[in-house]
Formats: C-alpha cells, structure tokens, sequence
C-alpha cells in the first residue's frame, strides 16, 4: 500500500510542477487532434454515401440481363501444370472495379466482346475518311463525326468513342475463307455526353498497295461506362477493294447491328468430374493468321468462368512463341459446386504480345461457350454424357 501511495503522490506532484502554458498546450492539441478524428469520419461517412449509389447502379446494369448472384458464395480453382497442383480460394466479389481510364477504354472491352450482345436501339451515322498515300505506302483513316447516336434509358445522354481495326483478309475471296487478322486498330477520344460528337482523330499505318484489296476497316462505335462494360452503338464496314483513294475520299455510313470477325480456331477439351466436382478445361491448339509484316510475338489464353452473371477467378495459361499453329497443351481446373455447373460460361480469351515491348498485349479474340437453362453448347453438352472423359473439339475465335 505503501508503495502504490508514493506512485500516487510522485504523479502528483509531476502534475503540480507543471506550468499553466503548458497545459493549456497539453488541451489545445487534444482538441484539435479531436477536431482531425471528427472530420475524417464525417468524410468517410460522405463517401461511403456517395458511393455506395453508384456501385449499386452498376451491379443493377450487370445483373438487369440474368438474376443476381448470391452473396457471400466462394470460388475455388486450381490450375494444374507439371503436374502440380496449387488450391487458390477466393470470395466472390460483388463490386465493380472503377480502374477503367479514359486513355485505355478497350482494357474493358475483353469481356463485353464475346457476349452475345442484342442491342435494341442501333441508330444514327458515322462520318469518316480514307486515304491512301501510294508515294508513301501508307494507309490514313480519319474519323469526324458521328451524328443521332442512341441515348441511354436511365441518364438519356451518350459518351460515345470509337474503336477502329484494319481487317486483314487471309485470302482475296473472303467469303471462301473468312479467316482474318487485326493489322492495326486504334481508338478515339472520348466525347462526354454528346449524341452527337465531333472526334477529329487521324490514324495511319503502312500498308503494302497489293495489300489494300484485303482490307476492310471497321469502326465500332461504344458507348463509355466506367463501371461496366461498354455499350454497342452500332458500327460501320468498309471493304477498301472497290474503292479510289488516291485523294482523301470522305464517306457517311448508318451503323449497323455490330457483327463478329472470325480470327482463329482452338483445339479446347473439357471434362468434369462430378465426385470432385472440378471442372478442367485444356488449351491443346491455336491457330491464327500471321501476316507477313508481323513481328516475333507469343500467345497465351485466359479462361474465365461466368456463373449467375458473375465473373470467378480466371487463369491463364504460360506464353508460347506464336506459329501458324501455336501448341500449348495445357489443362487448367475449376473447382466448381454443382449449383454453378449446371448454369455458366467459359470465356476463353486469347492474347498476343511482344516479347521485346512491355504493355504490348493486345486482344486477337475470344471464344464463348455457353449453359443456361435455354440453351446448352454441344460441346458441353457432350462433356456432361461423358463424364470424367475429356472432349476435345475446334472452336472459332471471334472478336
């Protein structure tokens, strides 16, 4: 008791000594360390209010065309390569990522693109022009102006942009052998909030004059959205085979219902195992198109499991050096509960880069193999008769 008594006393008497600037010191920064805590919860409380609409819209946009995934389910995948085997778990993630820039608006288009879009409302024109400098042997693609684009329903405003590619047909008969290649592509700014935009971008590229009949540019008219995936506006076509550009040559076209190119074909095998309830997918074969002007460049495929409009952790596969016939052999797993099996989607994703560059990637195509309660791919279909035996059939790449 004794000793507790001098404690006591000893911070007493510490308290005595101390002067009546100092505590007054002492209470001016507590209050004003009060006055920091108070305003980053009153900040906090702002954003989360302000936000929290906003991620809601965006799950609402996602799920508007399936029902809405159920919260608080789990992932589970493992990927299967030299025979070994590593067991990733991963929650479900509602949330939409806003980490789209306006400087890269086709990094969201991976998804978007291999969905079997139905646009209701395709409407209004796209003014461009085309150029071909023979001196030069360059090809210039303008684009100007896009007139009566389609608003949204719910803002009833529009930020459109551009994406633009140059078609590169395998053959001068496209229609006998419809196998293309994306030579080049670019995109416009943006326009916010304009149904009616004024780009002004000029692209060019070199293209051999032999070389121009093969060509068709396409430009795809999207509609931005930071929190989903973009919208289809429409989109034009030109096949430069019948056309004279020795002068710039400026056209207007209506947008038609955007249609798919194909780029490839892949060898895919699958097969589920219903005891385990894995799902294993095989990446055996590609096959693309190599134009001649094509420098060294790999491959890789990304598969990506779509379950109740929810995307699940995707894997890919390592980088082989791309051929005419790039061989990959490789078989990635799913781990899949059979509520999720009987209705989902593998997205098959095939990228090509440059192993010289750094952020060289860029998207050749993908494949879509859909389950649903209305329709069942056939080569799903045949996985499920043939249980625990893998299936192997080509696919097209489409992009």
């Amino acid at each position: 008791m004794v000793f507790f008594t001098t404690l006591i006393l000893s911070f007493g008497e510490i308290q005595l000594l101390l002067s009546e600037k100092v505590e007054y010191s002492i209470l001016g920064i507590s209050a004003v360390l009060f006055l920091i805590a108070l305003c980053l919860l009153i900040w906090q409380i702002y954003r989360y209010c302000t936000r929290f609409p906003v991620l809601q819209r965006a799950v609402n946009i996602l799920s508007a065309d399936g029902p809405s995934a159920k919260s608080g389910g789990f992932q589970y995948a493992t990927q299967t390569r030299d025979s070994k085997m590593e067991v990733h778990y991963e929650e479900l993630s509602h949330r939409v990522s806003p980490g789209t820039s306006c400087t890269n608006l086709g990094s969201s288009l991976d998804l978007d693109s291999m969905a079997d879009l139905e646009e209701e409302h395709i409407q209004g024109s796209l003014r461009f022009s085309l150029f071909y400098d023979q001196l030069q042997s360059r090809l210039v693609v303008t684009v100007l102006d896009a007139q009566d684009l389609a608003v949204r329903d719910f803002s009833h405003s529009v930020d459109p942009f551009v994406w633009v590619r140059l078609m590169w047909a395998a053959r001068e008969d496209a229609e006998q052998c419809p196998l293309h290649s994306v030579l080049d592509e670019w995109q416009t700014r943006l326009v916010k909030k304009s149904s009616c935009p004024v780009f002004g971008d000029q692209f060019s590229c070199s293209l051999a004059e032999e070389e121009v009949s093969r060509v068709t540019v396409r430009f795809e008219v999207r509609d931005f959205d930071k929190y989903s995936r973009h919208g289809i506006l429409g989109e034009a076509r030109v096949p430069l085979n019948s056309l004279k550009m020795s002068y710039p040559l400026e056209l207007r076209q209506d947008l038609q219902v955007p249609k798919k190119d194909m780029v490839g074909e892949a060898l895919l095998s699958l097969k589920y195992l219903p005891t385990s309830q894995r799902l294993e997918v095989g990446v055996l074969k590609i096959r693309t198109v190599c134009h001649s002007n094509k420098t060294e460049r790999a491959l890789y495929a990304r598969i990506s499991i779509i379950c109740n409009q929810c995307k699940l952790r995707h894997q890919r596969t390592t980088q082989k050096m791309c051929w005419e016939v790039t061989v990959f052999n490789e078989v990635l797993t799913f781990l899949l509960p059979d509520q999720h099996i009987r209705e989902c989607s593998i997205i098959v994703s095939v990228f090509e880069l440059q192993p010289s560059k750094k952020s060289s990637k860029r998207l050749i195509g993908n494949i879509h193999l859909k389950k649903d309660k209305t329709s069942e791919n056939p080569h799903w279909e045949l996985m499920m008769q043939s249980l625990r035996q893998p299936i192997a059939e080509w696919h097209f790449i489409f992009i």
